[in-house]
């Protein structure tokens, strides 16, 4: 959570504002912010059920591949959704300077992407259990199917 995780990313997300930065600063701030903090939980899930080095590894990949798909398609919701469908202010990332995926990539390339994070986390997930695990698939499609 500290300067080589949340923080880090928060920092590089408030610096960067209003500044012309690339896919890999943008990937860096929400894999540094919104995807350690699900890594985080989901590691001490797996340590406290008693699993191994390499279902938390595990699990960490599949945090991160769901942070950073949260991200995209916050960040596609935010162009595509009225500020009543989402329950907050639309196109404030844009308005404030933010650099997003759809603003870097596109919009199609954007919700292309969203698309190939899910199977990408639901492979992480292969060692486990399948009835244990199908809340973390599930997880993953309803982050990708949101409206709001």
């Amino acid at each position: 959570m500290g300067p080589e995780g949340l923080v880090a990313g928060q920092f590089v997300d408030i610096d960067s504002e209003g500044k012309a930065v690339g896919v890999s600063v943008l990937e860096y701030i929400h894999l540094h912010k919104t995807a350690r903090l699900l890594e985080a939980a989901a590691a001490c899930g797996v340590i406290v059920g008693g699993g191994g080095d390499a279902e938390v590894e595990s699990v960490r990949r599949y945090a991160r591949c769901v942070g950073q798909l949260f991200q995209v398609v916050d960040d596609i919701l935010d162009v595509t959704k009225t500020s009543q469908e989402l329950g907050k202010t639309a196109g404030k990332d844009v308005a404030s300077g933010k650099t997003t995926y759809p603003k870097l990539m596109g919009l199609e390339k954007a919700q292309e992407l969203a698309q190939t994070l899910v199977p990408k986390a639901e492979a992480e997930l292969h060692a486990f259990d399948r009835v244990k695990a199908a809340p973390l698939r599930h997880l993953a499609r309803y982050i990708a199917d949101r409206q709001n």
